[in-house]
Order: structure tokens, then C-alpha cells, then sequence
């Protein structure tokens, strides 16, 4: 039960650090290219769409999981919480609830993932449609 736990604290919480840090880097990476972009070196809207929306996808995918993932987290937590009560004979409130409370943590870190991910995904998506509408008023079309 002690792999579990460390998977809980480091598996769990270091994967949403590490998807959280990548989706930054890719919000960053996609807000300095709509900076510096011309819409008018795309000689289609298909074309200008792709290279827009290229790699947005991510953000949004770790969007949606992040809360499951932290949700992975707390039920592994639980479980570990009541295996260890279940095999120490003890019913101590102060062990549950320093169980759970740990095991809560893993929610919490998805969530914080989660929301910020939604805010640049959805800042980034609006920034696309300003762009692909900017090309449309340019090109008459």
C-alpha cells in the first residue's frame, strides 16, 4: 500500500504539474505567434485555420481530463485510507480525516489545472476567431 500512496502523491499530482506546464508553454508559444502573425501570407482560410489552430487541442484535452485525473487521485487516497484503518483495527477520526483530507488533495491540484487550462483555451479559441474573421474582412470573403 505504500506504492499507492506514492502514486497518489507523486504520480498523480507530478502528472498534472507536468500537463499544466506543457499547456502553458503551449499558450504561450500560440499567443507569441498570433502576435507576430499576418493574416494575409495564408493564401486560403483553410490553410489559416490550421496553422491557427494547431496544438489547441491539447490545452482543451487537458481542460476536460485534468478533473478526472485529480478525481483518479482522491480514489486511490480513499482507498488507501480505508485499507489502512481496515488493517490497523483502529477507527480513529483524527486517521480519516487526515486521510481523506490528503487524498482531497489530488482533486484540488486537478482543479487547478483544470481551470486555467479552460481560460487560455478559451482566450486562445476567441483570439482564432478575431483572426480568421480579420482575414475574411481582408480578402472579401
Amino acid at each position: 500500500m505504500e506504492a499507492l500512496k506514492e502514486t497518489v502523491d507523486y504520480g498523480v499530482i507530478g502528472l498534472l504539474l507536468v500537463l499544466s506546464v506543457w499547456s502553458v508553454a503551449i499558450a504561450v508559444e500560440r499567443w507569441l505567434f498570433y502576435r507576430r502573425l499576418d493574416v494575409q501570407q495564408f493564401p486560403s482560410l483553410q490553410e489559416l485555420e490550421i496553422a491557427l489552430t494547431k496544438r489547441l487541442v491539447i490545452i482543451g484535452t487537458v481542460a476536460a481530463n485534468a478533473p478526472y485525473i485529480g478525481l483518479l487521485g482522491t480514489v486511490l487516497g480513499i482507498m488507501l485510507t480505508f485499507h489502512t484503518m481496515g488493517t490497523s483495527g483502529t477507527m480513529a477520526v483524527s486517521t480519516i480525516m487526515i486521510g481523506l483530507s490528503l487524498a482531497l488533495k489530488a482533486t484540488a491540484m486537478g482543479l487547478l489545472v483544470a481551470i486555467p487550462c479552460v481560460v487560455m483555451n478559451n482566450v486562445l479559441r476567441r483570439r482564432v476567431a478575431e483572426l480568421i474573421a480579420q482575414y475574411k474582412v481582408q480578402h472579401g470573403s
